[in-house]
């Protein structure tokens, strides 16, 4: 009995990892996203979900996610008149 014990938890282990590369997919994280997390930020800290000592945190996380998304903004605005003409 002590031998299927140890045998049975091996299998199982065996089996997710065989099938977990071929149900992953790449991870993916696109513009949109980033604008509903700072969609989340806003309304988070507006509720007070944040506390005082965590605020320069997301304050800080908040304002590159802001440059960032603004330089993106700019980038799609000089791409966008060249694609129509």
């Amino acid at each position: 009995m002590s031998d299927e014990k140890t045998k049975a938890p091996a299998e199982e282990k065996k089996v997710p990892e065989t099938q977990a590369p071929e149900a992953q997919t790449s991870p993916e994280l696109t513009v949109q996203d980033l604008n509903a997390i700072k969609q989340i930020i806003d309304v988070a800290s507006s509720r007070g979900a944040f506390k005082p000592n965590e605020m320069t945190v997301v304050g800080q996380t908040y304002q590159k996610l802001e440059v960032f998304l603004n330089a993106v903004s700019a980038a799609q605005a000089k791409d966008a008149p060249k694609g129509d003409k």
